[in-house]
């Protein structure tokens, strides 16, 4: 008997998570998603170390259009806007992900323990979530950065708990339907405790829809944060920022629009290719369940049983 409770073998779900990856960007729409997304990261990414000049640095006059040497011309106050564009994006995209990951996190906590441990605690909980869903988000998030101020820090702690109530509702429904689950009674049966149920049993049961949150909480993470940078409650000048870039330079688009277009371009298709992707993720997921694949269900579901650890 003490042979059956063993260490479950952590392979299988790391390459059943690959293979979903893989489906979901082997053709169509989905890989076209992944290759919007990794485009314009890269360029986010790497724009810091290749930009001419720096984004601060006063290069031409206001609103110069694209000349030799200023292949997008110059922004409101002469500064080069391809070196304010490649500088511009990586805060954005590493902010919108920590906040997203933390949303989540967060999320799925809660509707882990809501849907496993169920009764009052479930109760309490989804109708907390329900009047914080309530508010509107974006006035809420303008509301604290106006009496706080426009930190970067507070932005994040913002667009997390924004994610966290849809995330938990999510989760909650994905966590009732695992806890009937054998796999689950039995770890119960054996005395495992109720936090290495959640952890080792029930969450890597519902990685799969919570993957496909994550994509969609990305997009709309970008979309806000560069919206509070738009409206000045983000990053302040002279520090280059898409969102800011758009704000500062939209009274000049007569005399050279590339300060605007540029950015508003760059959001656009990496919250386009995100969502391609994530679609195309949440149909591979589908797939998985349905049982469209050749190899045996136990392998690739991604509701397959993980076998209970002691």
């Amino acid at each position: 008997m003490a042979a059956v409770v063993t260490p479950a073998p952590q392979a299988p779900r790391r390459s059943e998570l690959l293979r979903l990856l893989r489906r979901a960007s082997s053709g169509g729409l989905g890989s076209v998603g992944l290759i919007l997304v990794l485009a314009v990261a890269g360029l986010a990414l790497i724009g810091p170390f290749v930009m001419p000049y720096t984004p601060t640095e006063f290069v031409g006059i206001p609103f110069q259009p694209p000349a030799p040497g200023l292949l997008l011309g110059a922004d409101i106050l002469g500064r080069d806007t391809l070196s304010r564009v490649l500088d511009g994006g990586y805060k954005i995209l590493a902010l919108a992900a920590i906040a997203t990951m933390l949303g989540v996190m967060g999320g799925a906590l809660l509707g882990m323990m809501a849907g496993y441990l169920k009764g009052l605690l479930d109760e309490i909980t989804m109708r907390l979530l329900d009047v914080a869903m309530a508010f509107p988000q974006t006035i809420l998030a303008l509301l604290f950065v106006s009496i706080i101020g426009p930190k970067l820090w507070l932005i994040t702690l913002l667009v997390a708990v924004i994610h966290a109530p849809q995330v938990a509702r999510v989760a909650r429904a994905a966590t009732l339907w695992v806890v009937e689950e054998d796999f689950v009674r039995f770890a119960e049966v054996i005395g495992m405790s109720g936090w290495k149920i959640m952890t080792r049993e029930i969450f890597p049961n519902i990685v799969n829809p919570l993957m496909v949150e994550f994509g969609l909480r990305f997009t709309y993470s970008i979309a806000l944060i560069a919206g509070l940078s738009f409206l000045g409650f983000g990053q302040q000048p002279p520090a280059a920022d898409w969102g800011l870039m758009i704000n500062e330079n939209r009274i000049g688009m007569g005399q050279n629009p590339w300060p605007v277009v540029v950015p508003i371009l760059l959001i656009a298709l990496l919250t386009i290719g995100m969502n391609l992707f994530t679609d195309a993720l949440a149909r591979a997921a589908m797939g998985f369940s349905g049982g469209e694949v050749e190899e045996p269900a136990a392998a690739t579901s991604p509701i397959a049983p993980a076998e209970p650890t002691a």
